[in-house]
């Protein structure tokens, strides 16, 4: 059984505490210590909350949660069902599932009604924010600097700068720990070309996770191009197509795939997701790792197709009254070189592969939707770089639990989260698989099955050998018969 306490029906998630967890002492080495607040290391504190044997702390440098706010685009849905909360998946007892985030606004009945089963972008953030309000072991305002093995003590020591509500140190801070979380997360990707245009002032040129702090100047525009046509540009597309008038739009939307490319959202193809393919691709051979991963991109960068209808249809309607609209929409493209004309243009060379021809665009806004990358651990972990163990190019291996492997000398652990696609796979920064890598995380930090996960999760057998027994079918109950009495 689930040892996690569930929540009596009227229960509201625990108040914050403001006196410390009750079996730390000061200058005690900590079980867990978490760096970076963002949804996964959310779930993970979310999990871990009940469970009294651990004394955690999460630190973040941000001064509050924030999630792609610069793509919460009204309307915009996130692409995972509202089960895949920080904790569903894993408990769904937990008192900090997006259910009870909305029977604690009030909101159960609104939501039944609306029968919505991917939710915005706007309302999951503010679910994580609730979530934030309420768990005790977060601390924001506080950046970590530094992470080292301490061998005379078997410990983690974890350097902090505290910062104030400006962003500016007010003090450091050092702490202890056993065990540490890496939650950092994603940073947004600019291209080679583009870069000296983004650090440059004068006409806008900024990524899509900038993009609702510079929307009001790129509606001024006179054109506007968008460069990457995955979800992101999508969605940014069709929000500068909405807001600009019928026959004036003056817009681009180009990137290097090969054609606007809906996602696989087949059933059999979300299955990829799931712990059976996750184990799956841990157990393959590196080569094979990286050459899989390269072609599933369809699986996470391509377009929801509610989304390209939409642009469609809005496309078309303004197609009604005669003409077209004043909008160009052409994949295959790369932006080659790109720079300033006098300070109030910028011109982009593209290159198309097929046709190989090259040609210039001209234009008074660029957004970059050109996705994100890991933040490399390098610099956190430098203090760890004798320890830790690499693959053939010289990435971090990490084991099946998410754990950094490590020189035997260090008794400590480290675990990843959403860092590891080259050994997890696609899966990696799904928000579907969150509850159950905290899951696992938490299984393997405490030694035993604090949270029971289900051993097959897919229909889908990955490949022909199984490393693990599959569970036979369950056979249904033996039924009494009914005892005809009409007599």
């Amino acid at each position: 059984m689930n040892p996690v306490p569930s929540p009596r029906p009227h229960d509201e998630p625990s108040p914050t505490r403001t006196t410390p967890h009750p079996h730390h002492e000061p200058d005690a080495p900590r079980d867990l210590i978490g760096i970076g607040i963002g949804p996964f290391n959310l779930s993970l504190a979310a999990l871990a909350h009940p469970l009294g044997e651990l004394d955690t702390a999460f630190y973040e440098q941000q001064p509050a949660f924030g999630w792609h706010s610069g793509l919460l685009i009204e309307g915009a849905t996130i692409q995972v069902p509202f089960l895949a909360d920080l904790v569903s998946l894993a408990d769904p007892t937990s008192p900090w599932t997006f259910l009870n985030y909305l029977r604690s606004r009030e909101r159960l009945f609104p939501f039944y009604f609306a029968e919505r089963f991917h939710i915005q972008r706007a309302e999951y953030d503010a679910y994580c924010r609730w979530v934030c309000e309420n768990l005790p072991a977060l601390h924001f305002g506080h950046q970590v600097d530094a992470v080292r093995w301490n061998p005379e003590r078997d410990l983690f020591e974890v350097d902090f700068t505290q910062l104030d509500a400006d962003g500016e140190a007010e003090a450091l801070g050092r702490t202890y720990a056993r065990n540490v979380v890496l939650g950092i997360g994603t940073e947004p990707h600019v291209p080679n070309p583009l870069k000296p245009l983004v650090e440059a002032p004068g006409v806008p040129v900024v990524h899509a996770a900038d993009y609702l702090d510079h929307r009001a100047a790129l509606l001024a525009a006179e054109h506007v191009t968008v460069v990457g046509i995955g979800q992101s540009g999508a969605e940014i597309f069709l929000d500068l197509l909405r807001n600009r008038p019928a026959g004036r739009e003056k817009l681009h939307w180009l990137g290097r795939t090969e054609a606007f490319a809906p996602m696989e959202y087949s059933k059999l193809g979300l299955e990829h997701f799931t712990p059976d393919h996750t184990r799956y691709f841990h157990a393959l051979p590196e080569s094979a790792r990286d050459r899989l991963v390269a072609g599933q991109w369809q699986l996470h960068q391509g377009i929801d197709a509610a989304t390209i209808a939409a642009i469609h249809d809005e496309l078309y309607r303004r197609t009604l009254h005669g003409g077209w609209p004043d909008a160009v929409l052409t994949p295959g493209v790369r932006v080659r070189t790109a720079g300033r004309v006098a300070t109030t243009k910028v011109e982009l060379h593209l290159e198309h592969g097929r046709q190989d021809s090259r040609s210039r665009l001209t234009t008074d806004g660029v957004v970059l939707a050109t996705g994100y990358r890991e933040r490399p651990l390098d610099g956190i972990l430098a203090g760890l770089d004798p320890y830790m163990r690499r693959d053939s190019q010289e990435r971090p291996r990490i084991d099946e639990d998410y754990r950094l492997v490590l020189d035997p000398a260090v008794t400590g652990t480290v675990y990843v989260q959403n860092a590891e696609t080259h050994t997890h796979g696609v899966g990696t920064p799904d928000l579907g698989l969150a509850a159950w890598r905290s899951a696992v995380i938490l299984n393997s930090l405490t030694g035993r099955e604090t949270y029971r996960l289900p051993r097959r999760t897919a229909f889908t057998t990955f490949g022909l050998t199984q490393r693990q027994q599959v569970p036979p079918p369950r056979e249904a109950p033996a039924l009494t018969p009914l005892v005809d009495d009409r007599r």
